[in-house]
Parts: C-alpha cells; sequence; structure tokens
C-alpha cells in the first residue's frame, strides 16, 4: 500500500471514530487529528524513508489510542458503531465465515423485501482424511453499506413471512438455521399479513421448528429482532445491543415529546445507559449465551480475525444444541467443555438429527425461555402458598391424566362405536318409515305439531336474554353514570346521531350509542362482571406483582402511583370463572396500570394461566381491555415475554386447547406481536383499534401520515387480522357460542 492509501485509510478511520463518539470532546481524538493534520503537513518537506517511518508511528498510535477509546465506550457509543455503514452486515459473514452460499427468495434489490436476506450456505471441514460439506440455512437482516433499498433493515411484513418460509425449508431438509440479527425494529405497516400479526405467527412457529437454530446479535430492536430470534443458543457481537426499544423512543417516550420534536442527546444517552441494552447486561441477565468479541471500536468488513472467531462460536454453538440432545456424546461433550471459542470447530459431530432428539430439543428450547427472568418481578405469596399450588399442579395433571386420557379415551372409543351403530338403526328406521307412510298417504292423514315446540321454533329471541342483562340492570354498573351531563356521539356529523345522558348511555345501553352503535370505551370491569362472572371466579396468582428489575430511574415511584390509584400489582388479571355452565381460564390486560403493558410479572402470570388451563383442560380467553405492548422500563426482561408466553400458549393450543382473544379500547405493539396475535380465534369489539404500532410512530418512522380510521377494527376485520368484530351488549352470548363450536379436542367438555 503507498502512502497515499495509508493516509486515506487512516483519515478514513478518524472519521469513523469522530462519528462513534459524536460531538462530545475527546482528548484522544483531538490528538489523534492533530497527528494526522502535522504529518500531512510535513509530508511534502521530509524525505520517504522519514515519511515511512513516521507513518508506521502514527499507524501504532491510531491503534494504541483506539484501544484507549475501546475503554471509554458508553452504552449509546455502541448503538452509534452498530448503526455505522462500515459495520459488518450479513454480506460481509456470508462471504467470510461460510464456505460457499447461494442467495434465496432474490437477489440484491430483486426482492420481495431486501431488509431479509435468506441464502443456502455450508461449512466445510475435514475429517481426517475426509472433506465434509455441512449445509445450514442462513437468515437475516441485511442493512448493507447504506444501501438504501435496504430499508436499513426494518422488514416489512412479507420479509418475515419470507424468513418463516425457510425456516420450514430447512426443517423439512433437517439442516440448522442460523440467524443474524440486525435490525432497528421491523417496519410498522398493517398490510397484509401485517407487521404484529407476522411477527406473532414467526415466534408461534419458531418454537416448534425440531432443527438447531442459532442466533446472532448486532442490533436486536424490539419485535423485528423476537421475529427471528427465538433460537436454542443465543450470542451477541460484543459492541452490539438488544433491547425493548431504541434509546431515542425511550427518551421520547420519557420526555413525553410530540410534534417530531428532538430529544436532547442526555436523556438519550442516559436512556440507552438504565435499559440495559449492551452484551455484557445481557449475559449478566442471562438473555444470550455468549458473547463475541470484536476488535476495537467494532468489527467492519476487513476484520478478517473477527470473521474466524465468529466462524468457529458457530460452529460450537451447532455443535453444544445437538450434542446436548444426542445419544452418544461423552467424550465430545467434555472436549466442547474444555475448548476455547477459537477451539470449537475442532470437534466434529453431524449436525443431523432423529426423530427423537429433535423432540427433545423442543423440549429444551422450551424449558430455556420458561426459566428465563423469573426473578425481574415479585412474588408476594407464602412459601406454603407456592408448596400448595405445586402440588395442586401435580393433582389437577394427574386427574386429567386419569378422568380425560386413560378413562375418558375408553369412554369416547365406546360412545363412538355407539354413534355408528346407532346411525346404521337410524337409518334402516327411517327408510321403514317412509316405506308406511307411503300407505298412508292416501288417508290424508296430516302431521301436526305441539304447542310448545311451535313456540320454540317460532318466537324470537330478546336482549334481556343476555347472560349479562338480570331484571333489567347490569351487575355492574359504570361510575360515569352519575354524571350529570350528556355525550355527543362521534358519529353525529355523519349519521345524526343525537346527544346521550351519561345515565343512559352508560347504565342501561352499556355505552353504545342507541343510534349507530359507536362503543364508547367502559372500564375493565364491566367486564369482569358483567361477562366474565368475575364475582363468582377465583383469582389465583394474585401475589405475583410487577418490579423494576433494571433499578430503571424514577419507575419505583411509577409503578406505586399505579398500584394506588388501581389497586393492582400489575397489569395482568388472572382468574377461573365458569360461564353458561362451563369452566374458563381468564387473562385479563387492564388499560389503567401503565398502559396494560407487559412485564415480567404479566408474562409470568400468563404463562401460568396458561399452564393452568392445559392441566385442567380448560378454555382459555384473554380479554385485552388495552395494551401499550412490552414495558421499556423493564428493557429486555420485558421484551423476553414475547416469546416466552407465545411458546406456552402454543404448548396450550397444541395440547387441544381452545384459546380465545377479544381485543378492546387500543392494542398496539409486541402484546399484539407474540402472544396475542399468534391465536386462531381473534375478535375485536366495535371501536377498538389494533395494530403494531400507533399513529405517531408510524408517521415519525416511516414519514408517512395515515388515516385517523387506520387502525379500527374494520380495517383490521379486512386485512384479515381478526376473525370477527362484537358487539359489547351480546359480548357474553358470543362467547358462549365460541366455547361450543371452536377449539380443539381436549376440553374437558367435550
Amino acid at each position: 500500500m503507498n502512502i497515499d492509501k495509508r493516509i486515506d485509510a487512516l483519515a478514513e478511520r478518524l472519521n469513523y471514530i469522530k462519528d462513534i463518539f459524536g460531538n462530545l470532546e475527546n482528548a484522544n481524538i483531538s490528538m489523534l487529528s492533530s497527528e494526522l493534520d502535522e504529518f500531512r503537513d510535513l509530508r511534502g518537506t521530509i524525505s520517504t524513508k522519514d515519511s515511512l517511518s513516521r507513518l508506521a508511528r502514527l499507524e501504532d498510535l491510531f491503534s494504541f489510542l483506539e484501544s484507549k477509546l475501546e475503554k471509554e465506550l458508553t452504552p449509546m457509543d455502541r448503538v452509534r458503531i452498530v448503526r455505522h455503514p462500515q459495520r459488518i452486515c450479513l454480506t460481509d459473514i456470508l462471504e467470510n465465515v461460510y464456505d460457499n452460499y447461494t442467495e434465496l427468495g432474490g437477489l440484491g434489490e430483486f426482492s420481495i423485501d431486501p431488509s431479509m436476506l435468506i441464502a443456502q450456505a455450508y461449512i466445510t471441514r475435514r475429517v481426517g482424511l475426509k472433506v465434509v460439506h455441512q449445509p445450514v440455512m442462513v437468515i437475516g437482516q441485511e442493512k448493507g453499506h447504506g444501501q438504501e433499498f435496504r430499508n436499513g433493515g426494518s422488514v416489512k411484513p412479507w420479509g418475515n413471512a419470507k424468513a418463516l418460509h425457510y425456516m420450514k425449508v430447512a426443517q423439512a431438509e433437517g439442516i440448522p438455521i442460523h440467524t443474524y440479527i440486525f435490525t432497528p425494529g421491523s417496519y410498522p405497516i398493517e398490510d397484509y399479513p401485517g407487521a404484529a400479526q407476522q411477527i406473532a405467527k414467526n415466534i408461534y412457529e419458531m418454537g416448534k421448528i425440531d432443527v438447531p437454530i442459532i442466533s446472532v446479535i448486532s442490533e436486536g430492536g424490539s419485535g423485528g429482532a423476537e421475529a427471528i430470534g427465538l433460537a436454542d443458543r443465543r450470542l451477541m457481537l460484543s459492541h452490539g445491543y438488544y433491547s425493548v426499544i431504541s434509546p431515542e423512543g425511550a427518551a421520547a417516550i420519557e420526555a413525553n415529546l410530540r410534534d417530531g420534536k428532538r430529544v436532547d442527546d442526555s436523556l438519550i444517552g442516559n436512556c440507552a445507559r438504565k435499559l440495559g441494552i449492551t452484551a455484557e447486561d445481557n449475559l449478566k441477565m442471562g438473555y444470550i449465551d455468549r458473547v463475541v468479541q470484536e476488535p476495537h471500536l467494532g468489527a467492519k468488513p476487513a476484520s478478517y480475525d473477527f470473521f474466524r472467531t465468529l466462524r468457529s462460536e458457530v460452529i460450537r454453538a451447532t455443535n453444544e444444541v445437538c450434542i446436548s440432545v444426542k445419544g452418544l456424546k461423552l467424550f465430545r461433550a467434555m472436549a466442547l467443555k474444555q475448548k476455547g471459542p477459537e477451539e470449537g470447530e475442532d470437534v466434529f459431530m453431524r449436525w443431523a438429527l432423529s426423530s427423537r432428539a429433535r423432540a427433545r430439543l423442543v423440549e429444551k428450547r422450551y424449558d430455556k425461555f420458561r426459566n428465563l427472568s423469573t426473578s425481574a418481578y415479585m412474588d408476594q405469596r407464602s412459601i406454603f402458598l407456592k408448596m400448595g399450588a405445586a402440588v395442586q399442579g401435580v393433582a389437577w395433571s394427574t386427574k386429567s391424566l386419569f378422568v380425560y386420557n386413560l378413562v375418558g379415551r375408553t369412554v369416547r372409543a365406546a360412545k363412538q362405536g355407539m354413534e355408528e351403530i346407532q346411525a346404521e338403526a337410524h337409518l334402516v328406521k327411517e327408510r321403514t318409515a317412509r316405506l308406511l307412510k307411503k300407505g298412508k298417504a292416501d288417508n290424508g292423514s296430516v302431521t301436526t305439531i305441539s304447542s310448545d315446540v311451535r313456540e320454540k321454533l317460532l318466537c324470537l329471541s330478546t336482549s334481556d336474554q343476555s347472560p349479562c342483562f338480570e331484571e333489567g340492570r347490569w351487575k355492574y354498573s359504570s361510575p360515569k353514570c352519575k354524571d350529570d351531563r350528556t355525550f355527543s356521539c362521534p358519529n353525529a356529523a355523519t349519521e345524526g346521531c343525537l346527544d346521550l345522558w351519561a345515565p343512559d348511555l352508560f347504565g342501561d345501553f352499556a355505552g353504545v350509542c342507541s343510534n349507530c352503535g359507536h362503543h364508547f370505551p367502559m372500564e375493565y370491569q364491566w367486564y369482569l362482571y358483567n361477562v366474565f362472572n368475575y364475582a363468582e371466579g377465583f383469582e389465583f396468582n394474585s401475589g405475583i406483582e410487577s418490579d423494576n428489575p433494571l433499578s430503571y430511574e424514577g419507575f419505583d415511584l411509577k409503578l406505586d402511583e399505579a398500584r394506588k390509584r388501581t389497586g393492582l400489582r400489575s397489569s395482568c388479571i388472572t382468574f377461573e370463572t365458569r360461564m353458561d355452565g362451563i369452566n374458563a381460564v381468564v387473562i385479563c390486560l387492564a388499560a389503567p396500570f401503565r398502559g396494560g403493558s407487559v412485564g415480567a410479572a404479566e408474562g409470568e402470570k400468563i404463562i401460568r394461566a396458561a399452564e393452568r388451563a392445559q392441566r385442567k383442560q380448560l378454555p382459555l380467553i384473554f380479554y385485552a381491555h388495552g395494551t401499550a405492548g412490552i414495558r421499556i422500563q423493564e428493557g429486555t426482561n420485558g421484551v423476553l415475554q414475547m416469546p416466552r408466553c407465545t411458546m406456552a400458549l402454543r404448548r396450550y393450543v397444541d395440547a387441544g386447547g381452545l384459546y380465545l382473544v377479544i381485543y378492546d379500547t387500543n392494542s398496539y405493539g409486541g402484546s399484539v406481536a407474540s402472544f396475542l396475535g399468534c391465536s386462531p380465534y381473534q375478535f375485536g369489539i366495535r371501536s377498538s383499534k389494533i395494530g403494531f404500532a400507533g399513529p405517531r410512530v408510524i408517521t415519525e418512522t416511516t414519514g408517512i401520515s395515515i388515516p385517523p380510521d387506520y387502525h379500527n377494527a374494520w380495517n383490521a376485520l379486512a386485512r384479515g387480522h381478526i376473525q370477527g368484530i362484537w358487539d359489547r351488549r351480546e359480548m357474553g352470548r358470543n362467547i358462549g357460542q365460541a366455547l361450543m363450536t371452536m377449539g380443539g379436542r381436549n376440553l374437558y367438555y367435550r
């Protein structure tokens, strides 16, 4: 390399350092800048030999000060590293980590979504005198190096659908999946299949994909990361970040800024620190398995030593996953534990798994995520209550096994046999009766219907027959009934609705406009008492309480305020109730508690409710009174609830249960993009709004102004995101019908 090229390389390194540290004054950066300027000034006055000598010393100075600057990096500096155009991208990894690859599902910008890159690759290894090619499916977000058509790694719904398709291809071929996460978050668009619904589908399906999955995180932004991040081993690059939200987004929420106003840089940096987003933070919390060390100030396309390390790490991680479920593994398992990351490639094993090993793999993956974030909430129950709950769970499982499976299977087989015999006898009886009727036809006989049967056939149902309506009054009356004033319907200008007096509107009319049917918001208690029969039910796990696991500044006070104002310990209420003679487990997200946001406590209660419903073979109803998504103050502790809850609910559905989701008011974010959006039966109350991101977030992210009705239930229904829209007054009747007509084979009443 000649002197001019070496000088240009140093200038590029200096500009990179300045980009990473922003506008902050730094003595080391100032020294590098002044030394480089001084060398340029002296260049024409000294000999070539002196120039080369000085240049070598200057390069050494750059390397030395870069190592010092490495120790000064803040969490926000690391965010700027992973966003920099000189940062490694997935194409660099394919070129340097794998021995060969073929891009699938597109080429460059000629793809259904260029921000999601899929490739079939293989790793070549020598075993004795034999060369072995081990195929893998590589899936990840591609940011490129400033390529605009890559959309900055923000994947659209069809990009995530493409990723899921090729995961299933890998499953069919029995080859491992390596996912690389380079995304600030998914692109917030509701066009079919919908950002939230597709992420939920990815998480739902990944929980059961029975081939090894290895994830490597560089930039892990919330739901966009979870769409391909549910893995058996999760590695993280040392300069990467993994968070529930970007630091800028958290700062904007904390400062309550609107209309595109800029957040102060110091507040952004403070949020990045409080969220615990770095590799060291996530390793300490147990949310990643290992950190892959990068060169000082981050890996670049020419960091060939780093690529060798990354290759060894992904091979070692794949080996570890395979060896954990294989039968013959003694010496290789010991070798993997003893060897360092650079030596992990020495241990060879086939990555193809038997059917039994693949089943064990899925179970181990569930156990891995089930045990995450268990220390991020408070459990106020006494040791005796905890022991009693454990014993009770075993008793329910035993009862279900005996009553519904062992004895029940025999009874069901006998009933099916009798039904077949009765069907044959019925056919013979009908044919015989038909022949006899022919003989009586000439006598003019007329078949009559009794008055009782006729009345039942011809009578009309009335609104006061609803299970929510007793003696002309609702069981629970909204406090707004006491307001001595009128309310105007939002549709008055177009529908000609008259003003409604509060006692009528929120009393007899259940918050529904008597003219156009618009639904005014109602308290979650209205649904608990009038629909779900909460007063006669049994609430469980009420001792699990939201906490502040990251010691986020000021959040303890906000939690205390929410507890005092609502009387709740978390936004999630779980109880067992009886509706229309059928026992059911109900989960409610209450919007008054921190906007119905979900953290570790809520996630744990959802999982335990699903486990309870599965043990007792009860239907599971999730009523989302309103949810703002994942609670940002809990950081990764919150975002991990997306895969945790979804996997638990998948197990419940696979066991033959009925999982019913009902949306009300506003439901957005990670909740819809995981454990809510994965249900096969989703319904919205009229006037509810459902989506991945709110209108303001979409406008700020995409620059697109959306219409006011973009998220309403009717549009969600038209896009295929929900299966129906319910009137609040008929909700009890609709749930009763759903319990009888929907769901799997293993409900106790079937």
